[in-house]
């Protein structure tokens, strides 16, 4: 781990669980991987408690587990649980989708648009990080005008746990040109009112990462099956 994390003494929980959020879902801090609190401690240059109370934060997202004499590691999730993951997303945001398009305006694409096109630059940048939050941004827009915020709230934490996992597909298995693609039709279906159509569509971009994405793991996991 790097050794030079110190950081301004302000909000220092929020500040500590936004860093360390980062470093799970980019792959820095691995699947399984047990976490110090000492060695975090000294990162960030602070003491124990911030570090306690940004764990207990990732635990309630997920991305952390605590254990009751305070250890701590990095969620590992078995195969049979990631695909559920890509599964309550398609649920949820065909659902979402479906009830957006009728409700879309020109303000609506235009911010769609607007985040394709820097999505697009970080493809090109090839700067996964700064994808992973864009693309999470941009399915956010393509579903705003559902205004479902309960339905919103749920997807939240079920991507939490997707991000990392989208990532990890996208820089492995070179998956941008397909994604782009992808992308872009579901905004012109939107715009062309097209619900069906786009729902079929966003249902098998969502299932084709799943299906890649599990292969990827199983080999990564030597055949392990979850």
């Amino acid at each position: 781990m790097p050794r030079t994390r110190a950081i301004a003494r302000q909000s220092l929980p929020e500040v500590i669980t936004n860093d360390l959020r980062e470093r799970i879902l980019s792959g820095e801090m691995a699947e399984g991987e047990t976490i110090r609190q000492e060695a975090l401690a000294e990162d960030y240059d602070v003491s124990r408690m911030p570090i306690r109370e940004a764990l207990k934060r990732l635990d309630a997202e997920g991305l952390v587990q605590l254990t009751n004499n305070r250890g701590a590691s990095v969620t590992s999730h078995s195969l049979s649980e990631i695909g559920e993951i890509f599964d309550l997303r398609v649920l949820l945001e065909v659902d979402l989708f479906r009830r957006a398009i009728p409700q879309m305006t020109e303000a609506d694409f235009a911010r769609c648009e607007k985040l394709l096109d820097d999505m697009e630059r970080s493809y090109e940048a090839y700067n996964v990080g700064r994808w992973g939050s864009l693309n999470y941004e941009y399915h956010k827009a393509l579903y705003a005008a559902a205004d479902r915020g309960l339905t919103n709230e749920i997807l939240q934490r079920v991507n939490l746990q997707s991000d990392r996992y989208v990532r990890m597909h996208l820089s492995v298995m070179e998956q941008r040109e397909p994604a782009k693609q992808d992308h872009r039709q579901l905004l012109s279906l939107a715009r062309k009112r097209q619900v069906d159509a786009a729902g079929e569509l966003l249902t098998k971009h969502i299932q084709r990462t799943k299906d890649q994405l599990l292969a990827m793991v199983i080999k990564t996991r030597k055949g392990d099956t979850g």
